[in-house]
């Protein structure tokens, strides 16, 4: 479901809204044969439905009258668990059919993540994030997220989450009944529990911003940097960066790059995702679509996070999985198979099943100019302003992450979540781990990220040259816009930046390739130079 984005606040859009989400529930019955498959592909298409916008909305309106941002949920249908036992060959946890080969698309749960990017192998020797904090900053809040996310850690068998929630301007009291509200919740669950599956030694600090207002949202974010409340910062929302700032005004704009000097020069890393439209925003008041970067995402000074499709294995269990295998042949569930720039839609991947496009964000920024560790990037083509993402991560949602929700305005059950907002807890996951082995902050990653991106040899990122994010989207009054966005191909591009992690390798040359200048000249040389000419809001992506 899609709702309008309203101006002045985030909308979850890039939740693994980037949740964009679709949400997909797991739960139910026993697993499909083949035949049963062939059942629920037929009937997808009825259940992946695209939200209208908003009915409140009102197209004569005057700018700067819808003053918040809204999420951008998709809700899908409930995935079944396998009727699989352990003594037949199955993991000690619960297997959902979108992970043996028996719904559309794949699914995947930790141990699978963990794998696939490398993850796994810096777990097993004793870095997991240990003696570092996560701060995940959101809106509004998660009612009942501590008994959530302590059902999904015994479920996994994973440690317990230590979680601390501020509000630093006072909690706003949750309504089930209002879409925002709730697709914000989603947001958190999934922020939450995944960057704790990344790194499940690390501290989660969830800081809670009384709405989505652009205002509300930076006074979050900025007491946590003042406060210095933990090493790196994950911000799965966004919009179009010329809709940032009023009200009350374009300073709006220079104060976010404020916050995010201050954070650098604290050593703290900022990740953000990049979208989750494609190359299109939505219009500041909401009523259609604009070729558009996102902001945060676009700040020079924040790691921008787009997303992918992966294509990992599934579990093997033998007389289950489609299609059949050999559990004694067969690659070890999550082993990576390959990647492609996400984009499921008439453009890109299952586009019988999505009427609009749901893409990795990317594109050039028109309030930032070129830093200088973007210059002489190949896929930059001579550009003169800053461009995003600068690295990316699974975000399709046929190809998702498992997430539980147990709120009030969702069903309880586990869903599959896709979108950008996937990407950024990850990886910031993935810098705990990385500040845990360095012994310490590295703080600002982008100089050494182009760096290392740049050699032709290199081995820390997967390399996506594949797939495009253009967009087809629709306005308020049911018109199509289509939005010409860009293509995957060698090195970076402006779909998935350089690629998604192998983390092992990544960590290691970030390491060795940060330097304390680096987080000094991009201070000195990453200043805003345009102002928003019109209101808008910010999307969980």
């Amino acid at each position: 479901m899609r709702t309008k984005a309203r101006p002045g606040s985030f909308a979850i859009a890039h939740i693994c809204w980037g949740l964009l989400l679709t949400l997909l529930a797991c739960s139910g019955a026993v697993a499909q044969t083949d035949g049963g498959k062939a059942a629920t592909l037929g009937a997808v298409a009825a259940h992946v439905r695209t939200m209208p916008l908003d009915p409140s909305f009102d197209p004569n309106a005057p700018l700067g009258s819808h003053h918040f941002m809204t999420p951008g949920v998709r809700l899908g249908w409930e995935e079944t668990p396998a009727s699989v036992q352990a003594a037949a060959g199955g993991p000690q946890f619960g297997v959902f059919t979108c992970q043996l080969g028996l719904s559309v698309g794949q699914c995947y749960d930790p141990f699978q993540m963990r794998h696939a990017y490398g993850i796994d192998s810096l777990i097993a020797g004793g870095f997991d994030g240990r003696g570092q904090t996560i701060v995940i900053v959101d809106a509004f809040q998660s009612p009942n997220l501590v008994n959530q996310v302590a059902f999904y850690n015994a479920f996994y068998g994973l440690p317990p989450t230590n979680l601390t929630i501020v509000a630093p301007d006072g909690l706003t009291p949750f309504d089930p009944t209002n879409a925002d509200q709730v697709g914000w919740a989603n947001e958190i669950s999934l922020d939450v529990e995944w960057s704790h599956n990344i790194a499940p030694g690390a501290k989660i600090v969830l800081v809670l911003s009384k709405s989505d207002m652009d205002s509300d949202i930076l006074s979050a974010l900025k007491y946590a940097v003042d406060n210095n409340l933990g090493d790196v910062i994950s911000m799965s929302f966004g919009e179009a960066e010329t809709c940032v700032g009023i009200p009350p005004g374009p300073a709006l704009n220079a104060a976010y790059h404020a916050v995010f000097e201050e954070a650098t020069r604290k050593g703290i890393t900022l990740f953000a995702s990049s979208g989750d439209q494609g190359a299109s925003q939505p219009t500041c008041n909401g009523s259609s679509w604009i070729k558009s970067s996102s902001s945060p995402a676009s700040d020079p000074l924040v790691t921008a996070v787009g997303g992918t499709e992966l294509r990992a294995a599934d579990y093997c269990i033998a007389g289950v999985t489609v299609p059949n295998c050999d559990p004694t042949t067969a690659p070890a569930p999550g082993t990576y198979l390959s990647e492609i720039a996400w984009n499921e839609g008439p453009f890109g991947d299952f586009s019988n099943l999505f009427r609009s496009t749901e893409a990795t964000g990317g594109g050039f920024s028109t309030i930032f100019g070129e830093p200088p560790y973007q210059e002489g990037t190949a896929g930059l083509h001579g550009g003169t302003q800053r461009a995003e993402p600068d690295v990316a991560y699974n975000g399709a949602i046929l190809h998702g992450v498992l997430v539980f929700l147990n709120h009030p305005g969702e069903p309880t059950a586990f869903f599959r979540f896709g979108g950008t907002s996937c990407g950024s807890p990850q990886w910031a996951a993935i810098t705990a781990i990385m500040n845990q082995k360095a012994g310490g902050r590295i703080g600002f990653l982008n100089k050494a990220i182009y760096d290392i991106g740049k050699q032709g040899n290199q081995t820390s990122f997967h390399d996506i040259t594949s797939g495009n994010n253009s967009a087809l989207e629709f306005d308020s009054m049911n018109n199509p816009v289509l939005v010409t966005g860009f293509a995957a191909g060698t090195g970076w591009d402006a779909t998935t930046g350089f690629g998604s992690p192998i983390a092992p390798n990544v960590i290691a040359a970030l390491i060795a390739g940060v330097s304390p200048g680096d987080a000094q000249s991009a201070l000195a040389t990453t200043k805003p130079q345009g102002n928003p000419g019109a209101p808008g809001h910010m999307q969980p992506h």
